[in-house]
């Protein structure tokens, strides 16, 4: 794939290194893509640097209270477009029910790991003690 073909087109900020767009299928509101010009590194670590600002910012002004920074690298790990992108995904108090774990939730059950483990026990061994 090549830059040229990326299929965003709602473009917020173009800069000689990356331009930033609108997520099309955002999680919350405001989920924006910083989508390098170029497949190389300066150009991939000036989008998770300008990222890590606009998201900061974003605290600073009270848009929102915290936010997840993240890239799917490769089929496995959910990339649909083959072109590195970075999500830049403001959160808000509320917006999920217990977001601990952040980004470990892309795996189901995997996110918290802080809560309890609870075994799962078949009803039958349960009243028949196992047996």
């Amino acid at each position: 794939m090549k830059y040229e073909d990326i299929p965003w087109t709602d473009s917020i900020v173009k800069c000689r290194q990356y331009t930033v767009f609108k997520d099309g299928f955002p999680v919350t509101d405001g989920h924006i893509l910083f989508v390098p010009r170029t497949e190389t590194f300066s150009d991939l670590m000036a989008c998770y640097s300008a990222a890590y600002q606009w998201g900061y910012g974003w605290i600073e002004e009270g848009y929102c209270d915290s936010f997840n920074l993240g890239q799917n690298v490769g089929a496995e790990a959910g990339q649909t477009v083959m072109w590195p992108h970075i999500h830049l995904i403001p959160r808000r108090k509320g917006d999920m029910e217990d977001p601990r774990g952040g980004v470990r939730h892309v795996i189901p059950d995997k996110g918290n790991y802080q809560k309890p483990n609870i075994e799962v026990v078949k009803i039958g061994e349960f009243l028949t003690g196992g047996e």
